[in-house]
């Protein structure tokens, strides 16, 4: 506590609120948070691929659609005020909300939400392929997602997909809106405002970015102006606090509001406090195992098959993430049409070592793992090292923080990597696109899906995958992810574990934070206190 108490006092003088370390409560206007978000990368939304980025873009950004969070069946405008499909299933023609202003006080227009897809799709960062699946590249975009008048957006897709798969693509943050205006004041040499806009806002969402330390600060102050509504809290201040231990003592003490990154002991240890909730809400997220094909023993089906029956999945859950996720072996979450709920692994030594002696490693191998050095990663990759141990499997852990193990990762440059996968939007497509479609295994390939990042060629059931995508009716477009996802099963090179539920720990003060099903559906604006 000590060494946090100079860093909380000296951001509340910088908040303008009198407070002191007497009164133990944060000012009665601002969301003080404790949170890991050391995979923060970028700001910019046409390349926020990461969760906790995600969940800054959703807050200050507004997207083209939305869904209701306790429904994600529901899809409403929120910058389209309402849409039409035409007739040849392929041209979406929405109609702008009039009267939304950037931060900057700029009008959003039609020519604005243009701008932010054709940018997204120009600049082909990670999330780009979200609107690459309909077609749109660098050469056509400007044509087929285009500005008919200052309040009408046309967008034609390349084929005629479910209505609902592409509205659900608007809603992830590619579809979040910038102001064209301000992010070409500060081009430089082409780059469509990207350099600056890494580092800076330029939405019209509900709050607006003051400050941003990578992996130590994240500053929001509310819009005030918001089209919507402005919110009470006229500050969010959140701080990268990744020690448990710390976040439970600010939440009890209340020098914090919310924490956002307790361990079961924890979250046992603040049940009897009076003056604090658990908050907790189902999440699609998922942790995995990622083997590289690359690797010549982990591109034998009887290892990766061996290491499926080497995870303590219960263990693991029981203990180290005890309320905070449950076991699942399917790419597809619980709660998506089609999902596979059948676990067909469970901790089985001998049957490992049969296996890795069928694929010529009688003695065993050894193997190392990329590991995000954080709560609960580090902790579930001990457990899993324990456990390929007594499959004659040895596992050298390699701890970094967030941003070098995903760097890594993307270059296909691991051998194992523990890593967590949230849908980009709520329809099936987005979890089958990359953990089983990919269609150019190439180092240079356009699209770079989770597939592609293992290095896994997979002709065929991407096929699959995209014939499901393509399937109008809604019950055999089910049957048909859960034949792929059984296949996924006993082929992948994934070892999928657990199913996440995020826990919050909140003052009873605090009223509205919401969790959503997704990461960028975790929203700060009707908070109370």
């Amino acid at each position: 506590m000590k060494k946090w108490l100079p860093l909380i006092v000296i951001l509340f003088l910088f908040l303008g609120t009198v407070w002191t370390p007497l009164q133990a409560a944060t000012p009665k206007n601002a969301l003080v948070m404790a949170w890991q978000f050391d995979d923060i990368i970028t700001l910019d939304p046409a390349e926020i691929f990461e969760f906790s980025g995600a969940e800054y873009a959703g807050n200050t950004y507004d997207r083209l659609i939305g869904y209701a969070v306790d429904d994600v069946s529901k899809i409403y405008g929120v910058v389209a005020e309402s849409w039409e499909v035409g007739a040849d299933g392929k041209t979406y023609t929405f109609k702008i909300r009039p009267g939304i202003r950037f931060a900057s006080g700029n009008p959003l227009t039609a020519e604005d939400v243009a701008f932010s897809l054709q940018r997204t799709v120009i600049l082909d960062k990670s999330p780009a392929f979200i609107l690459g699946q309909f077609g749109f590249t660098a050469a056509n975009v400007r044509e087929r997602i285009r500005a008919a008048d200052p309040s009408t957006v046309v967008l034609q897709t390349d084929k005629a997909y479910a209505p609902t798969f592409v509205l659900y693509c608007l809603t992830s943050t590619v579809g979040s809106v910038v102001d064209k205006k301000e992010v070409m004041a500060h081009e430089v040499d082409g780059d469509l405002g990207h350099a600056w806009l890494r580092t800076q806002h330029a939405g019209s969402g509900p709050f607006k970015l003051n400050q941003w330390k990578p992996s130590e600060l994240l500053l929001l102050d509310a819009n005030n102006d918001y089209w919507d509504g402005a919110p009470q809290m006229q500050r969010v201040l959140i701080r990268h606090i990744p020690e448990q231990a710390t976040q439970r003592l600010l939440v009890e003490k209340g020098d914090i509001d919310i924490a956002r990154n307790l361990g079961p002991d924890q979250i046992k240890g603040l049940e009897g406090n009076p003056d604090v909730r658990i908050h907790s809400a189902p999440k699609g997220g998922l942790f995995y195992l990622g083997l590289n094909q690359k690797h010549e023993a982990l591109n034998k089906p009887q290892v990766r098959q061996a290491l499926k029956y080497l995870v303590d999945y219960d263990g693991i859950a029981d203990t180290i993430l005890k309320g905070s996720m449950v076991p699942h072996q399917a790419f597809l979450p619980k709660g998506f049409l089609g999902a596979l709920e059948d676990r067909p692994f469970s901790l089985d030594p001998a049957k490992a070592k049969k296996l890795l002696a069928e694929a010529g490693y009688p003695e065993g191998l050894t193997l190392t793992m990329d590991t995000r050095n954080n709560f609960p990663t580090l902790d579930m990759a001990q457990a899993i090292q324990s456990t390929f141990m007594l499959g004659g499997v040895k596992l050298e852990i390699i701890p970094m923080d967030g941003k070098q193990a995903l760097t890594k990762y993307r270059a296909r440059n691991h051998e194992i990597y523990i890593g967590r996968w949230g849908p980009d939007y709520q329809d099936p497509h987005t979890n089958a696109d990359t953990f089983a479609r990919n269609v150019d295994n190439s180092d240079n390939a356009k699209a770079k899906p989770l597939a592609w990042r293992n290095a896994w060629d997979i002709p065929a059931m991407s096929r699959k995958t995209e014939a499901a995508v393509l399937e109008p009716d809604s019950d055999k477009r089910a049957r048909m992810y859960l034949q792929i996802q059984r296949e996924h099963q006993e082929t992948s090179p994934f070892v999928i574990m657990f199913q996440d539920i995020e826990v919050a720990a909140e003052r009873k003060v605090v009223k509205g934070f919401i969790l959503g099903p997704s990461f960028d559906s975790n929203f700060y604006r009707h908070v109370t206190k």
